[in-house]
């Protein structure tokens, strides 16, 4: 899947978790987040892709344990927005549902 040159990056942390504090634009800021750039680097991670709310996206794993989700939007073909949910507010779910499966 392509990537608009306009892409933006939004996150929620809760107050609880790191998030970017401002949107991220721009595709290659974008893409270079996703392929690492919001994940601690001594952490054992795995991402596995998932539907959220009808659409595409990512279930991030850190140590085994959920950390977030990244659903994106896609517009004509194109990723135009990233959101990364590490709010453990909003993730409780996920992360109950996903434990059967794991």
């Amino acid at each position: 899947m392509r990537r608009a040159p306009d892409v933006v990056a939004l996150s929620d942390g809760g107050g609880v978790k790191h998030a970017l504090p401002r949107p991220l634009v721009g595709a290659d800021k974008v893409a270079r987040l996703l392929a690492g750039g919001w994940w601690k680097r001594d952490a054992e991670r795995s991402v596995e892709p998932v539907q959220i709310n009808g659409g595409p996206g990512l279930l991030v794993r850190v140590n085994g344990e959920v950390d977030g989700v990244v659903a994106v939007r896609v517009e004509n073909g194109c990723v135009n927005r990233a959101y990364h949910v590490r709010n453990p507010e909003k993730l409780s779910r996920v992360a109950r549902e996903t434990a059967v499966s794991h």
